[in-house]
């Protein structure tokens, strides 16, 4: 059974479920093509936001099979900046996938490398995970860049493996055990 979420803080996030509140600033990031072009959601309206905070329900990131968001929140200003993807394979529970969003205005100034490490230390403390991996576009240098400075190891780069804005575009798959993690902050 998953604990129940409850939200992380750092120095200047909180980590916490999606409210109606952030349907704007969800959607205007959401739908920027500068974070689109990486993602591969495609068009994303105001009703596609509403649609996708009201699905995000009751669900515990960690639980076997489901997919969760966790809103990034500036601690300071209570403003929406981002969110962490969250999702554990219902046939392997010991292991978690994740990804993250930043809205444009924020990039470049440690969120995501703050909320990253925040769900990193949750799902290797609190849900006691195994492995931890991620996936990213390859021609998302920064996002590559901000797994390898978190000690995440590149395991593989998938040629032309996803459909994305009607073309193929290469993937590469990055991973770290919860041991390498701990040693990390020892």
């Amino acid at each position: 059974m998953p604990r129940q979420f409850t939200p992380l803080e750092t120095q200047r996030l909180i980590l916490r479920r999606f409210q109606e509140s952030d349907l704007v600033a969800f959607q205007a990031y959401r739908a920027n093509p500068q974070i689109e072009k990486y993602q591969g959601w495609g068009e994303f309206t105001l009703d596609d936001a509403r649609k996708f905070i009201a699905n995000q329900g009751e669900g515990e990131p960690g639980a076997p099979g489901v997919h969760m968001q966790i809103a990034i929140e500036l601690k300071l200003t209570g403003e929406l900046v981002g969110d962490v993807y969250v999702y554990t394979p219902e046939r392997e529970p010991e292991q978690a996938r994740l990804g993250y969003s930043i809205a444009t205005a924020h990039q470049r100034k440690g969120y995501a490398t703050e909320a990253v490490t925040a769900m990193l230390d949750y799902l290797f403390g609190a849900l006691n995970k195994h492995r931890v991996g991620a996936g990213v576009d390859a021609e998302n240098t920064a996002s590559m860049a901000l797994m390898e400075r978190l000690g995440m190891r590149k395991e593989a780069h998938f040629i032309q493996s996803a459909w994305y804005r009607g073309q193929w575009t290469d993937e590469v798959q990055y991973a770290i055990l919860q041991s390498e993690w701990q040693q990390r902050k020892a």
